[in-house]
């Protein structure tokens, strides 16, 4: 399957019989960036909904900042599902590198390292955006539409999901990865996101219920 697998071209339908099929691409990194998007996509609906409603006047100017940042964020995480794709394709393409001489075993095994790197960050990097996103819906949830407020917990229960779902395909490279600063670095981050992640998806949800 190309690199420039068009994921967003394709309905909802053919993607999910390209996910399904023996591809290896979309697979968990890139379907995870998709759901992540949806996650974002409910918490541009609940601000698009407050935008320039009766009763929310006071708060129009931070619901602009947090309607652009969700709107963004979606964008961002289209070009993480590609470059997540991208990453996969490279690292794999390491692999059948030839390994006939001591030097081209010595070329294969740095570019396979570098390789795994950058297919690690891929993932890590659809993480941050979602704990950024995350916390755009804290910020929502205490003014959000009342009517709508539910889709607020919704992206949060989703991006959180879409986290631990991609952080799954950083947790599979780290194994193989030989800089263990590199290492090291990765997984005190890894940490941090998902305490952080489930702390706000919880306040973001008390704040949902508090509200019907």
């Amino acid at each position: 399957m190309s690199s420039i697998l068009p994921v967003y071209e394709m309905n909802l339908n053919e993607f999910l019989m390209v996910a399904a099929s023996s591809a290896h691409v979309p697979g968990g990194g890139n379907v995870s960036a998709v759901v992540a998007a949806l996650g974002a996509s409910m918490g541009a609906m609940v601000a698009s909904l407050t935008k320039g409603k009766k009763g929310y006047e006071q708060y129009q100017e931070e619901n602009e900042v947090i309607l652009k940042a969700f709107l963004e964020g979606i964008e961002d995480l289209k070009a993480m599902t590609i470059a997540d794709i991208e990453a996969f394709d490279s690292y794999m393409a390491t692999f059948k590198l030839p390994k006939d001489t001591e030097e081209q075993k010595a070329a294969r095994s740095q570019a396979i390292q570098q390789a795994g790197q950058k297919a690690t960050l891929a993932p890590l990097n659809v993480c941050r955006k979602c704990l950024d996103l995350i916390k755009q819906a804290a910020k929502l949830a205490p003014f959000g539409n009342k009517g709508a407020i539910s889709d607020c917990g919704v992206a949060a229960i989703v991006l959180e999901a879409a986290i631990r779902a991609a952080m799954l395909s950083v947790d599979i490279n780290l194994p193989s990865l030989k800089d263990q600063n590199f290492v090291e670095k990765v997984t005190a981050e890894r940490a941090k996101i998902f305490v952080e992640a489930e702390e706000l998806k919880i306040s973001i949800l008390h704040h949902m219920r508090t509200r019907w």
